[in-house]
């Protein structure tokens, strides 16, 4: 008898994997492609931190410029994912191969054959693809000029972009995500990640707290969010727009009213702010206070109240890999994450790289964000990363199949609590450079790419236990999670 057993996902649910463009496609001046943030951002590792080095320079190593070769694979990348059995591949567009620069008159016509090829070949094979707009990069160009979204004239070029990418591509693609975890803007490290904003020659965080800055730069995006999805809305009425946060599960470390207060302001600012604008299409009143206790003054149009109710998204996307603890006593353990920090939690079991495995806070999140905004969920990044070992050709990776099993598990929870999830995608569903080191050796993927963190290797793709196991999983519709 099995140990895990779920009941059968919805009819078409959409099982896959998810990647971004800056970290697999390489080739990053090929065809006409331009500089975008993520080709200046350096190699770092788990003691080093990453740089962002507006000019290039030959000190620096930039993963992005190989990554894993996808432009050069990914017919071989696609097939591989048609094994495994995906219903739907999540991926991004890279900007700059469309627009070099950001604001030119016409697009680069060799990026639009190479993303037409991709939806070509999900096409042969029955497979959805779901298209991030902005994963985490921008032109180079636009971010020099305009200190990145800061300035609302970055409004109109990402406007143009989108409006382009889907109009060329609305026959291939049916679901769109505006920006990945667009609450990365709410931290001090989205400064970089969210905002594009250049801090030359320095580490990805910054030295001082920049709220400001960030939180202006989060409402531009808001506004461009919200007049793709009214301009996809009135010109497809077949294509879903959704927005995408990376949520922080965080739970109070003690029943301390303290711990309470606080974790709930954490929740309200880093994960409901961004839904509660794109979903239900106002600023929610509570971050109000929020912005006078930070002395934060956002600059906004009479219009722009308007533009954001018009705009609202169809679906919610998340990303999901770990909880944390948060409590008003600073004395505690500190635990770590992929872009916050917590307290550590004596329940839960660490990766390697300290994120706490907590599947059951999966099930709990699921239960929050459709409770409160009644839309359709897209569980669009969820994963462990690992050291894998090839042994023999082969990666026994069943620390992965386990951490994939049971939070698998938990969305069937989730779905048999009546929560509406549509979609479940792996990060990375193949190995790809870590987006906080630049590295490999972190490896999320059921597919092994041969290559290592000193660029030594072959690029040859191997499957993984994992792939197996995944495989079985969507053939029974996760009934067998084995």
């Amino acid at each position: 008898m099995e140990r895990y057993k779920t009941t059968a996902f919805p009819k078409g649910f959409l099982w896959g994997g998810a990647t971004s463009a800056s970290q697999i496609e390489g080739s990053w001046n090929t065809d006409g492609k331009g500089i975008s943030i993520a080709d200046v951002l350096t190699k770092g590792s788990k003691t080093t931190e990453r740089v962002c080095s507006s000019n290039l320079n030959k000190k620096y190593e930039y993963p992005s410029h190989d990554a894993i070769r996808f432009y050069d694979y990914y017919k071989e990348d696609i097939k591989l994912f048609a094994e495994a059995g995906f219903k739907c591949y999540r991926m991004s567009i890279s900007w700059t191969r469309i627009f070099p620069n950001g604001d030119e008159e016409e697009a680069n016509k060799e990026g639009i054959e190479f993303y037409r090829n991709i939806f070509e070949e999900c096409r042969n094979y029955n497979i959805e693809p779901i298209v991030t707009i902005s994963h985490y990069e921008m032109p180079l160009y636009l971010s020099k000029k305009y200190n990145g979204w800061t300035d609302r004239k970055v409004i109109d070029c990402y406007v143009k972009y989108a409006k382009y990418i889907i109009d060329k591509f609305h026959s291939y693609v049916k679901y769109w995500i505006t920006f990945n975890e667009i609450n990365c803007l709410t931290i001090p490290l989205g400064t970089v990640y969210g905002g594009g904003m250049l801090l030359d020659e320095k580490a990805l965080l910054p030295e001082k707290n920049n709220a400001e800055e960030r939180f202006q730069c989060l409402h531009h995006q808001f506004l461009a969010s919200a007049v793709v999805s009214q301009y996809t809305h009135e010109e497809y009425s077949d294509i879903k727009i959704g927005c995408m946060i990376a949520y922080y599960c965080t739970y109070p470390y003690s029943c301390h009213p303290e711990d309470m207060l606080l974790a709930q302001k954490h929740h309200q600012v880093h994960n409901l702010f961004c839904l509660d604008v794109q979903i239900k299409g106002k600023y929610p009143s509570y971050i109000d206070r929020y912005f006078k206790e930070n002395g934060i003054k956002v600059k906004v149009d009479k219009s722009d109240k308007d533009i954001l109710k018009k705009g609202t998204v169809d679906f919610c996307g998340i990303s999901y890999y770990f909880s944390n603890c948060i409590s008003a006593t600073t004395s505690l353990e500190p635990a770590m994450g992929n872009l916050m920090k917590g307290s550590k939690n004596p329940y839960l079991k660490n990766s390697e790289w300290g994120w706490q495995i907590d599947p059951v806070g999966l099930r709990y999140t699921l239960n929050d964000i459709y409770d409160r905004y009644n839309v359709p969920i897209m569980v669009l990044e969820n994963g462990l990363g690992a050291r894998d070992t090839i042994e023999q050709n082969s990666v026994h990776d069943e620390y992965r199949i386990e951490y994939l099993r049971e939070h698998i598990g938990s969305i069937s929870e989730a779905y048999n609590d009546g929560v509406d999830v549509i979609a479940y995608t792996i990060w990375g569903c193949i190995d790809l450079i870590s987006v906080s080191t630049g590295e490999m050796s972190k490896r999320y993927g059921i597919i092994y790419v041969d290559k290592n963190d000193d660029d030594t290797g072959t690029y040859k793709r191997i499957k993984k236990d994992s792939f197996y196991w995944y495989k079985n999983v969507i053939v029974s519709n996760g009934e067998h999670l084995g």
